[in-house]
């Protein structure tokens, strides 16, 4: 069975039809999901439907993007959130330096307390990182303590390599199946499997050959045959291991 990592099912494409989607998930060979928040909001939405079907995850914290125009009590309101039994992780959380709009040191300030957090309470995170692969490593390298993943892995082969001598494990999207993929093939082809998992980031990111369309768990299979094509193993074992890599970085039995 297949774990994807990384899906937000509260997200607004998934309205018409989420349930049907969701119900559809163990017959289509994907055993568990782990849905993060990016606020506070989407944060709850992901432990209410985590509550509603057994093979459900989440995580809570607040993206980069969502930074501005926090609550004073935010921080205190995500480590609430973290005490509910089916809440995995603190996350998304990390730097984006892409979109303009939150300025660098909010966005770093934010990123810190919450690693903080996760530190305080030995707890994974989920880091986004786009277009800001320095900053990002020099931050996590300030909490020693913290482990946990780079979502939709996008730096250097060198990075990837210092992230996994830190304990820290990488994740991979549809953009591994896109022909114009370069950089992601090199990293996945040099670090060991141990530490890479599979991931949607539904509704984004489709894998070919469904590019384009709302994409949703059922399309991670093509992460775990790619990876497969990469590293010169069987889907299969791609699928055993990164299930069972997320299930421990993750905390979750069975």
């Amino acid at each position: 069975m297949l774990f994807d990592t990384h899906a937000h099912y509260y997200a607004e494409q998934f309205d018409p039809d989420r349930d049907e989607v969701l119900s559809a998930l163990p017959a289509a060979n994907v055993g568990l999901v782990l849905c993060p928040g990016c606020d506070l909001e989407s944060s709850r939405q992901s432990i209410a439907l985590a509550e509603q079907y057994p093979f459900l995850y989440a995580a809570a914290g607040v993206h980069p993007e969502d930074a501005l125009s926090l609550p004073d009590d935010w921080l205190e309101q995500v480590e609430a959130m973290t005490r509910h039994p089916k809440v995995k992780a603190v996350g998304e959380i990390g730097l984006d330096y892409y979109w303009q709009e939150v300025p660098r040191d909010l966005q770093k300030e934010v990123f810190r307390a919450q690693l903080a957090l996760a530190q305080r309470l030995d707890m994974p995170v989920i880091v986004h990182d786009r277009e800001a692969h320095g900053d990002s490593l020099a931050i996590v390298k300030e909490f020693p303590g913290v482990r946990g993943v780079f979502h939709c892995y996008s730096g250097s082969v060198e990075d990837a390599k210092t992230l996994i001598k830190l304990g820290w494990h990488l994740s991979f999207t549809g953009t591994i199946t896109f022909k114009n993929a370069r950089k992601a093939p090199e990293v996945i082809a040099a670090v060991p499997l141990d530490r890479i998992m599979v991931e949607t980031d539904a509704p984004y990111m489709a894998p070919t050959p469904y590019r384009g369309k709302r994409c949703d768990s059922r399309y991670v299979y093509r992460m775990a045959e790619t990876i497969a094509q990469i590293k010169g193993l069987t889907t299969q074992e791609v699928e055993e291991t990164t299930t069972e890599n997320g299930k421990r970085l993750f905390g979750i039995e069975g």
